[in-house]
């Protein structure tokens, strides 16, 4: 071989070696001094799991040493913690973000995890209502609501709310993680202040829930159904009423006809005095009829 060729393979090795070398030394360098600067940083993280509804004590709180950027909602100081509730499920060692906890004063409990604007309606259930225990907090359902028709009695189901969510089964305010069914007696559902006063007169009725996926949160209006049109009977209706196209709008209630009175035919009074007795007789008046 050409002592050339070799002389020139061996230089451009020996310049490859050497680049390589500082290219190694300098990015190591850098990983080293990051690595030096963020594990300075102290995180606050939960000490143990937080459940929804908790309220957060000095105890529960742990200060690391935290490997990775500072989340930008991570709350700083423990002050900023202490006493507040839990509204979303924080784990061992994971930062405890700002909008995973209640507002300062809320409290723990339920009533902290209800947005503002919004309220908590208790509906009690049973087995089969509460679609055999798979109604779980966070879940997402269809309210209907079956019974007769003011004015009438034809009997009804209809959708009243849909996409409502679950904010409660039993005393549990936080999600099942294990996905099995567990029996509910009431659930709390959370709505607005006008779907309470539907979900309220619901109550008096036959409800049922229905289940839905999470992702669909389009609402499909509905005209209702009735045991006589399931069985091929169209008129099922009071006359008028057509079904609301909007399942939240009040039923409209038929007003009952007045039957007319009948007048009384004109009548004729006839005094009779038989010395100190007093009589009166009655007769229909000439041309009247009946």
């Amino acid at each position: 071989m050409n002592r050339r060729l070799v002389s020139v393979l061996f230089f451009a090795l020996l310049v490859a070696s050497v680049t390589s070398y500082l290219v190694y030394r300098l990015l190591l360098v850098r990983v080293q001094s990051q690595g030096k600067t963020i594990s300075t940083s102290k995180l606050l993280v939960a000490k143990h799991d937080l459940q929804v509804g908790a309220l957060i004590h000095d105890s529960d709180i742990d200060e690391v040493a935290w490997g990775a950027p500072i989340p930008d909602d991570a709350v700083k100081t423990r002050a900023d913690m202490v006493g507040r509730g839990v509204v979303s499920t924080v784990f061992q060692n994971e930062p405890i973000l700002e909008r995973r906890l209640a507002s300062k004063g809320a409290g723990a409990g339920l009533a902290a995890t209800i947005p503002m604007g919004m309220r908590a309606v208790a509906l009690r259930v049973n087995e089969v209502v509460g679609l055999a225990g798979f109604v779980l907090p966070g879940m997402r359902v269809d309210v209907l609501v079956a019974g007769n028709v003011p004015g009438s009695m034809t009997t009804l189901c209809r959708t009243v709310l849909q996409n409502i969510e679950v904010l409660s089964a039993n005393e549990r305010i936080e999600k099942n993680t294990d996905g099995k069914p567990e029996a509910a007696q009431v659930v709390n559902l959370l709505v607005t202040p006008d779907q309470a006063e539907t979900l309220n007169l619901a109550s008096e009725s036959r409800v049922q829930l229905v289940l839905r996926n999470p992702l669909d949160t389009k609402s499909e209006p509905t005209k209702g159904t009735s045991v006589a049109r399931m069985f091929g009977v169209s008129d099922v209706a009071p006359p008028g009423y057509s079904g609301p196209a909007n399942p939240e709008a009040p039923v409209p209630v038929a007003k009952p006809k007045l039957a007319a009175m009948a007048r009384p035919a004109p009548l004729d009074t006839v005094v009779v005095f038989n010395g100190s007795k007093r009589t009166e007789e009655t007769f229909a008046a000439k041309g009247a009829s009946y």
